[in-house]
């Protein structure tokens, strides 16, 4: 309708404008008030058109639902027969507050009572010197009113600590900024001190991916530890500052994509590395093999975790607190070393079962309980709870577990044979 009263507004302009030396006064008079009603039409056809845009905003306001109001509620605590179990969870990438709380609330009820979080540098200290630490408080506070303790995993580097490097990634820390980096550390130890008692440094160093893509150097790993450690120590005497967990491989060296998870280990403790960390985080899968499965430099199963703890005793570090903070097994239909849902479940209570006898394990943490939305890999075969709060066949399993309720029980039917 606008556009026809519009047309008509502009041929009569262009009358009058071809023919104004033809056209008498009235003639004249007689086009301009065309224009004007045309004009007048328009103007009331672009209001009742406001108006209708605007009531039916109004209308579909009040269909969305408000945003979820998150209050603490009571303080909780975590009923549980295995206080070694953990899990591994990833709330830092979460918008909505309520599915943190809804997601610990469920860690809660499985039986778990320390989860491992990764806090990224990078989303605290986007400028030098300023910390903002609402994301990282949010999921705090919600793990403290759900009664469990905190292993923190920290990494990722912000742009303004690579300012002088051409090509990087979120894991390219260059050595001028460790001691910003400790800063960071320092900072959040202090800050988080009564629910954040372990503060992981960095992941995975031994892949050049997590190295940002420069050789695998154990040694330039440990200046990092060397950098952190006293800082984070004054800040915090009672932290614990962890070795990272190494990614399980048997890459040779000279490789460029990583190092053996042993050899790496290794040349930490030949650099002088143990004397900057107080415990060590570890990574064991038991990818498609039962928990059983023995233990061998060439092999990669859950019991690697026995070889890794074997360097740390013939260095000296047997007493050293230990955290098996990534493990687990897969149930992807379409991943060569995924297991069957029941094989996974089988396998889980199994390697749990096998840890609780490692007298120096602390805490045994599964990868991974949920994800804020779906991966679109296999990597989705880790995960306990869908993003849609489903939970899984394993989840059931670990919380029964966790209860004490496996104990002469067929929890499952037997795997289907391959």
């Amino acid at each position: 309708m606008i556009d026809r009263i519009m047309n008509e507004f502009s041929k009569n302009c262009y009358a009058l404008r071809g023919e104004k030396d033809n056209l008498s006064t009235m003639a004249k008079t007689h086009v301009w008030r065309q224009n004007l009603n045309a004009l007048w039409r328009a103007r009331r056809a672009l209001l009742a058109w406001a108006v209708r845009i605007i009531i039916i905003g109004l209308a579909y306001g009040s269909l969305v639902p408000p945003a979820a109001q998150v209050t603490l509620g009571v303080p909780q605590s975590v009923q549980t027969t295995k206080p070694q179990l953990c899990v591994h969870t990833r709330l830092m990438d979460e918008v909505d507050e309520w599915k943190i709380q809804r997601s610990l609330q469920l860690v809660r009820e499985m039986g778990a009572t320390h989860i491992v979080e990764f806090f990224p540098w990078a989303y605290v200290e986007g400028q030098r010197g300023q910390y903002d630490w609402a994301s990282v408080d949010r999921v705090m506070r919600h793990a403290e009113n759900q009664g469990m303790q905190v292993i923190a995993r920290v990494g990722y580097v912000p742009a303004w600590a690579q300012a002088d490097l051409e090509l990087t990634t979120l894991n390219t820390l260059p050595p001028a900024a460790y001691p910003d980096f400790a800063e960071f550390v320092a900072a959040f130890a202090a800050r988080y001190s009564e629910v954040a008692h372990q503060i992981i440094i960095w992941n995975e160093p031994n892949l050049a991916f997590e190295w940002g893509f420069q050789s695998v150097d154990p040694a330039g790993y440990v200046r990092l530890l060397q950098a952190v450690y006293p800082v984070a120590h004054a800040a915090n005497p009672n932290v614990q500052i962890l070795l990272a967990g190494l990614a399980p491989t048997l890459e040779p060296a000279g490789s460029a994509a990583a190092l053996n998870d042993l050899t790496y280990l290794e040349a930490v403790y030949a650099a002088g590395g143990g004397a900057f960390f107080d415990g060590v985080a570890l990574h064991s899968y038991g990818f498609n093999l039962p928990a059983s499965d023995l233990p061998a430099p060439d092999r990669l199963n859950f019991r690697r975790a026995e070889l890794l703890y074997a360097v740390m005793a013939r260095n000296g570090d047997g007493d050293k607190p230990v955290y098996l903070t990534e493990t687990g097994w897969n149930d992807a239909p379409n991943w060569s070393y995924a297991v069957t849902p029941s094989e996974r479940a089988r396998y889980t209570l199994e390697g749990l079962a096998l840890a609780e006898t490692w007298a120096w394990l602390d805490q045994t943490c599964l990868w991974m309980f949920r994800t804020p939305a779906p991966i679109g890999s296999h990597q989705d075969g880790y995960t306990m709870v869908t993003p849609q709060f489903q939970l899984k066949a394993i989840y059931y399993a670990v919380q029964r577990y966790a209860r004490g309720d496996t104990e002469g029980t067929d929890l499952w039917l037997p795997a289907p044979t391959r």
